[in-house]
């Protein structure tokens, strides 16, 4: 089960070179994929009452979660898959790259506190590349593809007409290759991928691409940022 990590760690390692991982932990380095400063959707979704869901995909979970949980209004946000069947749903198998599950985070929100078109714009500036298709960072494959799966022809809507924007506006140098899917089911990953940046914070993989999206999103955003990360179990962090 650890064959990926080992994989994620080594490519890590690799870049990060002569830097140390108390040095980048003081002074963050660059992220695989940069930051942009995006508008906002010109088209949200409707305020709703009660908790919300949106599940996207944008290369390893364990930063796109990382995210979400410093995000205000994000009740939780679980690692997991979407896309494919519920007996290829481990990540023994998705970690393959042939089951059609992309390596996701289901991501419950109150809309009376952040809007689904806030979500996709965190989603879109700080989150991932949305300019790769199947790739983000070191990660290679149809399991780290760009993706969102929609739960409702409302949030349909609204990522189609704001790819249609960031596209028009062209914020990125290349058009958005992100994919819209219908959600079928969410199947949460196993529970050592669970808070996985909290947990292992000096973990090379998570300093060099995922720690600089957490630093990213409180610049950025700096009205939707929280400093204690909205977790799936009691997990305390370990250096």
């Amino acid at each position: 089960m650890f064959r990926s990590q080992l994989s994620r760690l080594s490519l890590c390692a690799a870049a990060i070179g002569a830097l140390t991982i108390a040095a980048l932990a003081i002074a963050p380095s660059r992220a695989a994929e940069e930051a942009v400063i995006i508008p906002a959707p010109a088209i949200d979704a409707k305020e709703a009452d009660g908790i919300q869901t949106a599940v996207i995909a944008g290369g390893c979970f364990w930063g796109v979660q990382g995210v979400y949980q410093h995000t205000a209004g994000v009740v939780s946000a679980v690692s997991g898959y979407s896309g494919g069947t519920k007996a290829s749903a481990s990540y023994d198998l998705v970690s393959g790259g042939n089951t059609g599950h992309a390596e996701a985070v289901e991501i419950k929100y109150d809309p009376k506190k952040i809007s689904y078109g806030k979500i996709l714009q965190i989603f879109f500036s700080v989150v991932h590349d949305p300019t790769q298709l199947n790739r983000q960072g070191p990660d290679v494959g149809t399991q780290y593809r760009s993706a969102i799966f929609f739960a409702n022809d409302e949030q349909k809507k609204v990522a189609e007409a704001y790819i249609a924007q960031l596209n028009a506006a062209k914020v990125y140098r290349k058009p958005i290759a992100t994919k819209l899917d219908k959600l079928d089911v969410f199947y949460a990953a196993e529970a050592y991928h669970q808070d996985y940046l909290t947990l292992h914070p000096n973990q090379p993989y998570i300093v060099f691409n995922d720690i600089p999206k957490i630093h990213a999103l409180k610049k950025i955003f700096a009205d939707n940022y929280i400093e204690k990360p909205t977790l799936v179990g009691n997990a305390k962090a370990t250096n």
